[in-house]
């Protein structure tokens, strides 16, 4: 199975909502960071992807046909390359937003895990993000950067924008099937992504 869909929207611009809406449209995973806590095995190759050294993006992504959210979204130019076939799915948010959910919800979080994954997650941020994460301006300029860079690079055929207010229909009609009689999936509120770390995620300090 190749991927259908490569996502290069950062974390918290609806990568959860968009998973469990893409596993509905496609019928098969999405890759999304909740994956990476059930496959530890993977820490190691997004360390390596970090520090320049990119894995078998087939191997990697076998049995998958979307991937969105960190990390794979740090390194869609290159997923993309892999799976010329795949649209390329940017989620947008406002930024000022973008970074009030995130600096309630993510970035805390990374001061909560130690070991490999710390290493991986410090390393991929250090590359393809920013270190200071505690400071709102440089994370929006980073946000920013990272937009900017997509939007330049992404050829129009491939690009698909979404927000999280414009629900099935774009994706939709990118992917050639038919809107769902059924609410689109709004997932992941700042609670709901507490209780996931709580529960899940592993190296996590007491």
């Amino acid at each position: 199975m190749a991927l259908r869909v490569v996502g290069a929207g950062l974390g918290r611009t609806g990568t959860n909502s968009l998973k469990v809406a893409l596993e509905r449209l496609l019928g098969a995973p999405c890759y999304h960071m909740i994956e990476v806590f059930a496959h530890p095995e993977h820490v190691a190759p997004w360390h390596a992807a970090a520090r320049g050294d990119m894995p078998d993006w087939e191997k990697l992504f076998a049995g998958y046909a979307a991937a969105v959210d960190w990390p794979a979204a740090s390194f869609w130019p290159e997923i993309a390359a892999a799976f010329p076939d795949a649209v390329i799915l940017l989620s947008e948010r406002d930024p000022a937003s973008w970074w009030k959910s995130a600096s309630s919800t993510i970035f805390p979080s990374m001061g909560q895990v130690s070991g490999a994954w710390r290493e991986m997650i410090d390393t991929l941020f250090a590359a393809r993000f920013t270190t200071a994460i505690t400071d709102r301006d440089a994370c929006i300029a980073a946000y920013q950067r990272h937009y900017e860079d997509a939007l330049r690079r992404i050829p129009a055929s491939r690009l698909v924008r979404w927000r999280a207010s414009d629900g099935w229909e774009p994706l939709c009609r990118a992917l050639g099937v038919p809107v769902p009689n059924e609410p689109f999936p709004h997932t992941n509120t700042s609670e709901e992504f507490h209780q996931r770390i709580a529960l899940h995620v592993p190296g996590r300090d007491a």
